[in-house]
């Protein structure tokens, strides 16, 4: 057997099930790892931004890795319906509703209370331990697929099972334009 035969033979044992399986549970693992990581990110600048400008920057970015997550979850509607109404249209309509707002005038803010501090913390604690406990104590199943969160499923069960849901959003989403178009008819005062 010659070096050519040893690679190919090698390359062969690489590419099948067996060989590659371990590297893409752990590729999965890692991509998985980065688009939580991408959600978090997005979600501490939306947090700690001092301008709400960027608050809706990281909002957006945290939208995007929840949008990938969904993705990632075998469910390209609900990523797709992610991109388009919460980055597409709620990150948007914040930042319009910022840009169309009078600038606040520089308020002198007082010292913060002595217990807001503490309180924060030992809630946070609190809620942590709780949560870490509840997914500790709880056996998780791999459920079985039932289908590809394809968008004919999705689409028969929005026009026929969840008809009345379907067009209380769509009510909502009425309210809300109309809303902006009266702020935006009012305009700024200064």
């Amino acid at each position: 057997m010659n070096a050519t035969d040893q690679v190919s033979s090698g390359i062969i044992s690489i590419l099948t099930t067996d060989g590659l399986g371990g590297f893409a549970d752990e590729a999965a693992g890692i991509i998985f790892l980065m688009m939580l990581a991408t959600t978090l990110i997005g979600g501490i600048i939306a947090f700690n931004a001092r301008q709400l400008i960027h608050a809706v920057q990281g909002l957006a970015v945290c939208f995007i890795g929840v949008a990938a997550i969904y993705y990632y979850l075998n469910s390209p509607f609900l990523a797709m319906m992610q991109m388009l109404i919460y980055v597409g249209a709620v990150c948007i309509t914040i930042s319009f509703a910022i840009l169309l707002a009078a600038p606040e005038e520089d308020k002198k803010q007082g010292p913060p209370s002595v217990l807001s501090g503490p309180f924060g913390i030992i809630t946070a604690g609190l809620i942590a331990f709780a949560m870490i406990s509840l997914a500790l104590k709880t056996e998780f199943t791999v459920m079985p697929k039932v289908n590809m969160g394809g968008m004919k499923v999705i689409g028969s069960k929005l026009l026929t099972t969840y008809s009345m849901v379907f067009e209380l959003v769509s009510i909502v989403l009425l309210i809300a334009i109309i809303g902006s178009l009266v702020i935006g008819r009012k305009g700024r005062s200064k």
